[in-house]
């Protein structure tokens, strides 16, 4: 019987949710994800084969791994998708996906299959102009029809709203509004820092600042404080009136780095115990030597730190020398 306190770290955090980057490519090019100049690609004959995948997850769910998210690049973009979404399908985890949502007509099915209910969409704006400056693409009423196609198709929707100050914060109530006749969760995040980004804390929009938006139109008494799930990175809101609900995601204000349960494994195969750690442990190598992973996995989280990988206060947040030396979020994964 395998130990399932390897996922432990030394602040006792158990770690049952997996996020597994499948790709690094992406049909979109999001200025806050992919750098300017894009990213000199993992070749593949170093990324993780569909097997390989399917047997790390395994190993995981073994050690009480109950969630996988699959991420991006856009996962749904990798040929061999739909194999490892209805593989992973049968570990009998909560499975998930995060997606820009252009693909999403071509899987309906498949998330049937692999028992895919909750899904989350990146979306920006909701303004067409403005979503294809931040994307650099022109896909706006795709994403916008896929949106209703999954909640036709009585999905769980979460849309992510990535905002940045000055561009999209005075989109705030209109994304609100959305949710008065849609069964979504507006999801806003705090700007984040990684390498390419061109991220500095003027362009954030915190958590208080949301708030603050928020409650210029509505009255704190129409603004329900929901109950927030174990280990969940949003403190979740709704307007009573209204039928979806919305969350904020404060990373930089007001991390929730005490109850992570989350591990990360990069499309090339490495585990990464924080999204701003630039510790990286390979499992690769050793899987296809046919040996075992497990000591890695140990090793990678008992060098997890109490937050945000050492940045534990704003000076060291803003220090680009820092963040600079971790990935850029596309080579991560959502």
């Amino acid at each position: 019987m395998l130990n399932n306190t390897l996922l432990k770290d030394d602040f006792n955090r158990k770690h049952d949710y997996l996020r597994i980057s499948i790709t690094e490519h992406c049909n979109l090019r999001c200025t806050y994800c992919m750098p300017e100049e894009g990213i000199l690609l993992t070749p593949k004959q170093h990324l993780m084969t569909a097997d390989e995948i399917i047997s790390v997850a395994k190993t995981f769910v073994n050690l009480g791994v109950t969630k996988i998210r699959l991420t991006g690049g856009e996962p749904l973009i990798r040929k061999d998708a739909a194999e490892i979404m209805v593989r992973l399908g049968k570990l009998e985890v909560n499975l998930t996906l995060t997606t820009n949502g252009i693909l999403i007509p071509n899987f309906i099915e498949t998330f049937k299959e692999a028992g895919i209910k909750n899904i989350n969409i990146s979306i920006d704006s909701l303004i067409k102009d403005k979503f294809n400056t931040i994307t650099k693409r022109d896909y706006f009423d795709v994403v916008q029809k896929n949106i209703n196609l999954l909640l036709g198709e009585k999905f769980n929707v979460k849309l992510n709203v990535v905002l940045i100050k000055a561009f999209n914060d005075n989109e705030i109530l209109d994304f609100i509004a959305l949710t008065k006749n849609k069964n979504v969760q507006v999801r806003f995040i705090e700007f984040m820092p990684f390498s390419g980004n061109q991220w500095d804390k003027s362009k954030l929009v915190s958590y208080d600042e949301i708030l603050d938006v928020i409650q210029s139109k509505y009255a704190i008494s129409e603004i329900e404080r929901l109950h927030d799930a174990a280990n969940d990175t949003a403190k979740n809101f709704k307007i009573n009136s209204h039928i979806g609900s919305f969350a904020i995601i404060s990373s930089v204000t007001n991390p929730f780095c005490s109850t992570c349960n989350r591990i990360r494994l990069t499309a090339d195969g490495k585990l990464k115990n924080c999204l701003f750690s630039n510790i990286e442990t390979p499992l690769l190598e050793t899987l296809r030597l046919g040996e075992s992973i497990l000591p890695l996995i140990h090793q990678n989280l008992m060098t997890k730190m109490a937050v945000r990988a050492g940045m534990d206060d704003d000076s060291k947040f803003q220090n680009p020398e820092l963040y600079f030396q971790n990935r850029t979020m596309i080579a991560i994964g959502g």
